[in-house]
């Protein structure tokens, strides 16, 4: 099979190597559609060798003798990490916080297939969750990072039509996470420093967009909120300022969500607001699967502007470099494609 890797600073080629075998109750998957993420900060800095890669969408294609939720055929999303399956994180559906993850090189004997920048992926069935027909590989592959993240955090502050959104940060997490409060009804506002995303998110029907690091910031979002505050933020940008901000800018009662993962926040304003902050990282797949399923089907038109690039694996370093220019929205690399 072909994977990416990482040759130089700012170089990337594709490399052939084994196709990854399976083992106990792990699937192995063909990869049609890989969105990027972070992964373009190893190009950047010429971190050489494999590069990672933590979201797919596919088709089943070999099972291991344990298998027992998935068979050859089936069209699935390939959920992020390994987790153990027998804790009661994992068993509750909140994989992604299991502190017993496995380890797949081990139990397959493979030192492929565990990264989806590449044309096969390994994961255990139980990981591995059934995409419906009528919903494509792209538009499937956003149950991951592009409306994972976003739909625990609507999900969890009950987004609803009567409700004001703020969206820190509207790279493709924050595209995301408006995308899924616009398909609620809420009306959203976002904060963005780039110029093109900032445009993006207008298009996609995100009322105001406020730069962050104006002088007047904060008064902005109080004149757009009739000066009561945000009653429903989430933090996407991951810069160091932004959660602080959110906390100046909400409502008394307000709520924050915070998919991002930088800065702190003021506990003092946060106990003499009563403000609620939950920690969004993935959505919990063994409760929520039908319902972010049909978040997608019903958003769908807004998940088509919100990627703005798709990229064969014979384009990757055009994909890399445009990723890491940040002039885009999500991305997605399809394998199989020349």
């Amino acid at each position: 099979m072909k994977r990416i890797v990482v040759t130089g600073k700012s170089l990337s080629a594709l490399e052939d190597v084994d196709d990854p075998r399976v083992a106990e109750n792990y699937a192995m998957v063909k990869i049609h559609s890989a969105p990027m993420c972070t992964e373009f900060h190893r190009f950047l800095g010429g971190d050489t060798g494999p590069l990672g890669g933590h979201e797919a969408a596919g088709e089943v294609v070999e099972i291991g003798p344990r298998v027992n939720t998935v068979k050859p055929g089936d069209r699935v999303v390939v959920m992020p990490q390994s987790s153990c399956g027998v804790c009661d994180l994992c068993l509750s559906g909140d994989h992604i916080y299991c502190q017993n993850k496995k380890d797949p090189n081990a139990i397959c004997g493979i030192e492929t297939g565990t990264t989806t920048y590449a044309q096969y992926c390994v994961q255990q069935d139980w990981l591995l969750v059934p995409l419906p027909d009528d919903i494509s590989y792209d538009h499937g592959s956003m149950a991951c990072c592009g409306m994972g993240p976003a739909f625990n955090a609507n999900h969890t502050m009950r987004v609803m039509p009567t409700d004001t959104v703020l969206v820190s940060g509207l790279g493709p997490v924050g595209l995301g996470t408006a995308a899924i409060a616009l398909y609620r009804g809420a009306r959203v506002l976002g904060l963005e420093l780039n110029p093109y995303r900032a445009v993006l998110a207008r298009e996609m029907g995100i009322e105001a967009v406020v730069d962050p690091t104006a002088a007047d910031a904060v008064e902005q979002i109080l004149e757009l909120t009739d000066g009561k505050g945000v009653p429903k933020s989430v933090e996407c940008s991951s810069a160091e300022t932004a959660p602080d901000f959110l906390v100046k800018v909400a409502a008394r009662r307000g709520m924050i969500a915070t998919p991002g993962w930088g800065g702190s926040m003021n506990a003092r304003e946060i106990n003499a607001k009563g403000l609620t902050v939950y920690g969004c990282w993935h959505w919990n797949h063994q409760q929520d699967t039908q319902a972010m399923m049909g978040t997608i089907r019903g958003a769908k038109s807004l998940i088509d502007k919100m990627v703005t690039h798709t990229f064969p694996f014979s384009e990757v370093q055009q994909a890399l470099e445009t990723r890491a220019g940040n002039q885009c929205g999500k991305i997605v690399l399809h394998p199989w494609e020349d």
